[in-house]
């Protein structure tokens, strides 16, 4: 009798699973992938677009160079899962019956409560988000002048707002653009919860690129020309990027296993209160003891989905589940053109400086990304895609 496997989602989490899944399942497995892209994108490499629109087939992967022939692929959107009957709702096509899921369907921008932070910010989640970023900066550096120079925010300052205010500020800096860059934190410094030593080198960074900081006032509201604070005085802006927070898709809110905030939440072995039910990546709260769950990074999503991908083809054999625990191999934030590496790891061997830049940094940085597209494709891709990471 053959078992159906689905996959949901074709970031990180599911273009790795899928691609670990077809060496795991046995002949009598079917595996079926579903998402509403057709290719993967290397998500923590979008903000490149954001300067240079033309890197665009760099970081994007078309699912048929990722699954072999064997996986049914499906072209379409997640609505809903009913656990009971074991189906998927699609947005368009039949429902999808299922033996086993695995659900890797990324997350949405938090938005916290702010009012109007859903409807006026751009968010940095999908290819089209960086496409329109890039759009709406070059429009406003036209029709801007030196005198009255056009004011790109981006709000939050973790790993993708520190990444996009560094593009923006190359995309000025190579077009001579009369624009004045902006970066907004909430909390009393950048990159939380990351150590001084980072937020420090990081900051002067930033500040060298002329990249003006603004922390530890939150924002209060957004409107369609200008950002409210608790304290300060409003700031108008041209275009602003939102990149605050991680919350799960929506098309998670009903399906009835335990979550919070649409994340689902999944023991250690990744396997959700339902033994037919894996989830993975930013959409799951993986449990790592001490009421600690895993980070929502590319980092843990490539990690969990080997993963979760082998206990699936485990729990089908009824075999023994592995355990699985975040391992923290180091930091690589870029800024333009330059990078900053932070206590990482190279083939298990802690780098013998905490905290360096320059060119070490970006070949790391550089390097981390064309392994994952190796990964699952092949260092010849990796290669061709190289001068765009």
């Amino acid at each position: 009798m053959t078992t159906r496997v689905v996959v949901l989602g074709a970031g990180y989490a599911g273009a790795g699973a899928v691609s670990k899944l077809e060496d795991e399942l046995g002949p009598d497995a079917e595996l079926v992938w579903v998402s509403e892209t057709d290719y993967h994108l290397v998500l923590h490499e979008a903000h490149r677009v954001i300067r240079d629109p033309g890197v665009e087939d760099k970081i994007t992967i078309p699912v048929g160079d990722i699954k072999s022939r064997g996986t049914e692929f499906v072209h379409d959107a997640v609505v809903d899962v009913d656990t009971d009957e074991r189906t998927v709702e699609l947005d368009e096509g039949d429902d999808l019956d299922y033996d086993y899921l695995l659900v890797g369907i990324g997350s949405e921008t938090a938005t916290y409560g702010i009012d109007g932070m859903g409807e006026h910010p751009h968010t940095l989640k999908s290819l089209d988000d960086a496409l329109d970023v890039h759009e709406d900066v070059k429009a406003a550096a036209k029709d801007a002048t030196r005198d009255d120079p056009a004011t790109v925010v981006v709000g939050g300052a973790g790993l993708s707002g520190i990444q996009s205010a560094g593009e923006v500020a190359e995309f000025r800096d190579r077009h001579n653009a009369p624009i004045d860059v902006v970066l907004v934190e909430a909390l009393p410094e950048i990159f939380p919860p990351g150590d001084s030593e980072i937020q420090g080198a990081l900051r002067h960074r930033l500040e060298e690129r002329d990249i003006e900081i603004l922390t530890d006032d939150p924002i209060t509201a957004a409107t369609a020309d200008h950002i409210e604070f608790d304290e300060r005085e409003d700031l108008a802006y041209d275009v602003f990027l939102w990149t605050g927070g991680v919350t799960g898709p929506s098309e998670l809110a009903d399906v009835d296993l335990d979550a919070e905030h649409n994340r689902l939440q999944a023991s250690s072995n990744l396997q959700t209160g339902d033994e037919r039910v894996f989830a993975v990546g930013d959409c799951s709260l993986v449990d790592q003891g001490d009421d600690e769950v895993a980070p929502p990074t590319a980092q843990a999503a490539w990690q969990a989905a080997d993963v979760a991908a082998e206990n699936v083809a485990r729990a089908i054999d009824d075999r023994p589940l592995r355990t699985w625990t975040y391992d923290d191999q180091g930091t690589l934030v870029s800024i333009g053109e330059t990078a900053i590496a932070h206590d990482v790891e190279v083939n298990g061997v802690a780098a013998p400086v905490r905290t360096f830049n320059s060119t070490p940094a970006k070949l790391l940085k550089k390097g981390a990304a064309a392994r994952w597209i190796a990964k699952i494709t092949s260092w010849s891709r990796a290669m061709k895609a190289w001068d765009a990471l």
